[in-house]
């Protein structure tokens, strides 16, 4: 990786080099996390970069090229490629969801019962819209949320464990047999919401998720190694997965050599299916950064990006105000959340560095991005270790990557 001069750039060198010695000390020399990799730009421009730990386990270092399982920051993807939509005049933020997706127009809301007694539903005080799913705000869920007998519904269906052999249409489908956790737009809940939303692009689209968003984003950018599913001449750079086992530690998830990702998923998760490299993902965040414009092509307007890096929780209020989850890729405190990214509202509440109106998300397996418009200031984090709520290595880094500005 090609990186300018930090000091050019407003950054001090130094403090990187703390960073990057900070990272094998605390996290993967102990073997807490099996690799890092992390990439700091200015401008679009990259001025820090380091790779530590294993590729695989038993095997070599992590190589640069490395890919990996990038889970829930496909969502900001898919919310990109929607809004392109929108700007096309196919949709619209208040567009009821089921006048795409008809499966949902008749869907509940939970009001009581569970724990083997019935569930009681009452109608939503209005229907989901488009706006909904983009925020988290449908009434949607995850299966391992286990705060309401709604998610435990989500586990008794199987419906997350059953998304391969269910298919994303099916899938959605189902979705509709299961009441919702509240009437849309009066909570927030971390769901499967983004990836209806995947429908509803491929749906309003006419080509399927996958192709819209290759031809559509990935091409243009120039993302040459980001998809739904690693080709058999790239299977080599797939890393090893692990996740934190409460009684046998840190033990391997998903291997690499033959990963699910190595074949053509049935599933087509808006919400969480893609894989990534740093530098393609660092191609993300700097069209983000140039105001929807990267590699030479606009793929978003730049007051529709505007549109979506603002807080549009109801009543702007913050996480701490509307969360029903047990579990996000966020903090919650001073953290609004926009059209598929989180927003740092209040720094001082968030009580970390940061700026006003970053914007940022992260993956179950760990890894992170966030985009500071006001300083001008983008990173991408990656590493593969699940859950991601193990170590708080993300605030750390960014804390960290602050404190480098001159």
């Amino acid at each position: 990786m090609i990186v300018s001069d930090p000091g050019a750039l407003g950054f001090d060198p130094e403090a990187f080099a703390r960073i990057d010695q900070w990272l094998a000390d605390t996290y993967v020399d102990p073997g807490l996390l099996p690799c890092a990799q992390l990439l700091v730009a200015r401008e679009g421009v990259p001025v820090h970069f380091t790779s530590q730990g294993v590729h695989r386990a038993g095997g070599g270092p992590l190589r640069e090229d490395a890919i990996f399982r990038i889970a829930s920051m496909t969502k900001p993807v898919t919310s990109i490629a929607f809004m392109m939509l929108v700007e096309r005049g196919l949709t619209s933020l208040d567009t009821p969801v089921h006048r795409i997706i008809p499966e949902l127009e008749h869907v509940e809301v939970y009001e009581s019962g569970g724990q083997g007694a019935p569930l009681v539903t009452r109608p939503p005080d209005r229907p989901m819209l488009m706006i909904d799913l983009l925020r988290h705000t449908s009434g949607l869920t995850y299966d391992f949320q286990r705060c309401s007998p709604v998610d435990a519904a989500y586990r008794e269906r199987g419906l997350i464990a059953l998304r391969g052999e269910l298919g994303l249409e099916r899938f959605v489908a189902a979705l509709g047999e299961v009441p919702l956790e509240f009437s849309p737009g009066t909570a927030w809940t971390y769901s499967v919401s983004t990836d209806v939303l995947g429908l509803v692009v491929q749906r309003l689209s006419g080509t399927r998720f996958e192709d819209y968003v290759e031809q559509r984003i990935f091409a243009p950018l120039g993302m040459a190694d980001t998809g739904f599913e690693v080709p058999p001449d790239k299977l080599d750079r797939l890393t090893d997965a692990w996740m934190l086992d409460p009684e046998l530690g840190t033990i391997v998830y998903d291997r690499g050599a033959d990963s699910s990702w190595s074949r053509s998923p049935d599933f087509l998760s808006g919400g969480g299916g893609l894989v990534s490299t740093t530098a393609d993902y660092h191609l993300f965040c700097r069209m983000l950064l140039g105001g929807g414009t990267g590699q030479g092509a606009r793929l978003i307007g730049r007051k529709t990006l505007d549109l979506m890096t603002r807080n549009h929780l109801p009543g702007g209020a913050d996480l701490t105000e509307l969360s029903r989850s047990m579990f996000s890729e966020a903090i919650y405190s001073g953290q609004g959340y926009g059209l598929g990214f989180g927003i740092n509202t209040d720094p001082a509440k968030a009580m970390a560095p940061g700026s006003a109106g970053e914007f940022y998300w992260g993956g179950i397996f760990s890894t992170y991005f966030f985009v500071d418009p006001v300083e001008r200031v983008s990173a991408v984090f990656m590493t593969q270790l699940m859950p991601s709520s193990t170590y708080p290595v993300r605030r750390q880094l960014k804390t960290m990557i602050y404190s480098a500005l001159l």
